[in-house]
């Protein structure tokens, strides 16, 4: 009887030490979620884009195709890449975080520029759009952005986590992938979708309120989706150039950092009302300016090497 009593008591150490474990990593996941809140609003705002132009039928499909695809970038092939650096190159991470910095500091750059200078797209009116073709094209090109956006985002995650063993890291890292995975594309599954939902409510509601409401978000839909994607290319800046600017404090260039940090200080010294949200967004708003400052200049770069290959090919 004794030892049936000391096994359970042993079962129930085991069990309390689980259940900590599992605390410990879901704490970790959700505060590691927090600090990539700028890439997945950006990833939320640039998946939709994929399926314009498709047939209604197969948007849920595509966003599906793309979920699985960002699932295996996360954990098939980035999670173990992020281990391994860890584990034997914990230096790389910085400097790696600093080159995603500068990507989306590039994209977003690249998103304001083209809405002053719009980029004409060709239309071919003699050929009619072979769908199953242009959904492949669709659903390779939002992988490919996805494994950058992720590779951000499992950087971040890794740089951001304090684990007591590699297994626990993983696992916290596994758990923020699936996490990040399903809240991005299953907000983009609603938001693809809320028209076809608001047209049904407003053509079948049987109250009048039901109807107006659907109504409204189909009037509304197009300029949430403008909205979500002026906050993602925001949102790619301020990560981007906050990141960046980290990434100089490692190695030892501070100034930058610290007059960000001072300003944003001083705000929430001379306010009374909403201090802190002040302050983080004067912080935001200058990392962003800094984010969008590299951004042009990487622009420039890519344009000037663009225009030199192709030179090289004709001459």
């Amino acid at each position: 009887m004794s030892g049936l009593l000391a096994l359970l008591d042993d079962v129930a150490a085991l069990t309390k030490l689980a259940a900590a474990q599992i605390d410990d990593i879901s704490a970790q996941a959700a505060k590691v979620g927090v600090k990539t809140a700028g890439v997945l609003i950006d990833d939320t705002a640039v998946t939709p884009k994929y399926v314009h132009g498709l047939p209604a039928a197969r948007e849920l499909p595509i966003v599906w195709q793309i979920a699985r695809g960002s699932l295996f970038n996360k954990l098939v092939i980035l999670l173990p890449i992020a281990m391994l650096l860890n584990l034997f190159a914990p230096w790389m991470l910085s400097p790696l975080l600093m080159i995603g910095g500068v990507y989306l500091c590039f994209e977003g750059a690249e998103k304001i520029w083209h809405v002053f200078h719009p980029v004409p797209i060709p239309v071919d009116a003699e050929n009619p759009i072979d769908h199953a073709h242009l959904e492949k094209q669709r659903v390779a090109g939002a992988i490919k952005t996805d494994f950058i956006l992720s590779a951000e985002i499992m950087t971040i995650s890794l740089s951001s986590i304090e684990a007591s063993s590699l297994w626990t890291e993983g696992l916290i890292l596994a758990v923020v992938a699936v996490g990040i995975t399903a809240l991005v594309y299953g907000s983009v599954a609603i938001l693809v979708k809320a028209d076809d939902a608001g047209l049904k409510m407003a053509q079948d509601g049987y109250f009048e309120a039901t109807r107006s409401l659907g109504r409204f978000i189909v009037r509304g839909m197009p300029s949430f989706m403008e909205a979500i994607a002026n906050i993602g290319t925001a949102a790619m800046l301020w990560v981007g150039g906050a990141i960046i600017i980290h990434g100089l404090e490692d190695f030892g260039l501070s100034s930058i950092g610290h007059f960000v940090e001072d300003l944003g200080a001083r705000v929430r010294e001379l306010t009374t009302v909403a201090s802190g949200l002040l302050g983080w967004a004067t912080e935001a708003s200058l990392s962003g300016l800094f984010g969008l400052a590299i951004g042009l200049v990487a622009l420039m770069l890519m344009s000037v090497g663009t225009r030199v290959t192709a030179s090289f090919r004709t001459g």
